[in-house]
């Protein structure tokens, strides 16, 4: 045994919940992985620069498929589990798994996430981002700014050999002081050798509970802040989209970040 799994034995023998070391990515593997991440900001980029009133969110799709397939990526959302397009775009009271549609128009007043997530040489990314459409009302922009701010108190919060809890404690915290509510089911997710791995990161667990935050470890800050109640219901017909239970508005910002010894790399954003 190395140091690093002495502590790690250490740790659970305590009764702390580690991670496997298969979650721990090599310093081969997160060069690559960084590469898919620069490649998923220019996406979210090129999104960024284009997004506008009056277009449709098939377009926003188009827009992502093209950018990521011409640099030599693979928009990792399509034909996932059956998932029909390469980007979620969901606008408004949408949580997330928004399917783009030739007939969904953005207008003046919107508020959309736009969640994108890339393959390159076989290395996942994935990071999502809010975008206010023309004039927002202030309950829009609100909403949009103190997600911003819970994601960067996650952030924040997230320290080499402390605990997912931390991240989920300062997160919700916030939210609560606010008047919002975070989605407890839907989280993020650790990623980099596929889309989808351990550990689940939920936003509503206590300080100093949840996996130990080992370097190596990489994962996503993606909490989805609600206007209203916290409750959700899926779309019956395509089976995806998430809509929040009282209609009231839902954001949600994605940064994918790297444990490191000496504190924390957000990889995109």
């Amino acid at each position: 045994m190395d140091k690093l799994d002495i502590k790690l034995w250490t740790l659970a023998s305590k009764g702390q919940i580690v991670p496997d070391r298969s979650l721990l990515k090599t310093p081969e593997q997160i060069e690559m992985i960084k590469k898919s991440a620069a490649l998923n900001t220019a996406v979210l980029d090129h999104v960024a620069a284009h997004i506008h009133a009056g277009m449709s969110t098939a377009e926003i799709d188009k827009l992502v498929y093209d950018f990521t397939t011409e640099h030599g990526g693979i928009p990792a959302p399509l034909n996932y589990e059956g998932f029909p397009k390469s980007v979620c775009t969901s606008i408004n009271n949408v949580i997330c798994h928004g399917i783009p549609s030739e007939h969904e128009i953005l207008i003046d007043g919107d508020i959309i996430n736009v969640d994108v997530s890339t393959i390159l040489n076989g290395y996942f990314s994935d990071a999502s981002r809010m975008f206010t459409i023309g004039e927002v009302s202030p309950e829009a922009e609100r909403i949009v700014r103190v997600t911003k701010e819970c994601v960067e108190l996650g952030l924040k919060a997230a320290k080499p050999w402390g605990h997912l809890g931390d991240i989920a404690y300062a997160i919700n915290s916030h939210a609560q002081e606010n008047g919002y509510s975070v989605v407890e089911e839907i989280g993020g997710h650790g990623i980099g050798l596929e889309f989808h791995e351990e550990p689940f990161v939920s936003y509503v667990t206590p300080k100093g509970s949840e996996m130990v935050l080992v370097p190596g470890m990489m994962f996503t800050i993606e909490p989805m802040i609600n206007q209203g109640s916290p409750e959700f219901y899926v779309d019956e017909d395509n089976g995806w989209t998430v809509y929040t239970d009282d209609d009231g508005l839902s954001a949600q910002i994605e940064y994918m970040v790297l444990i490191k010894e000496d504190g924390v790399e957000v990889l995109t954003k």
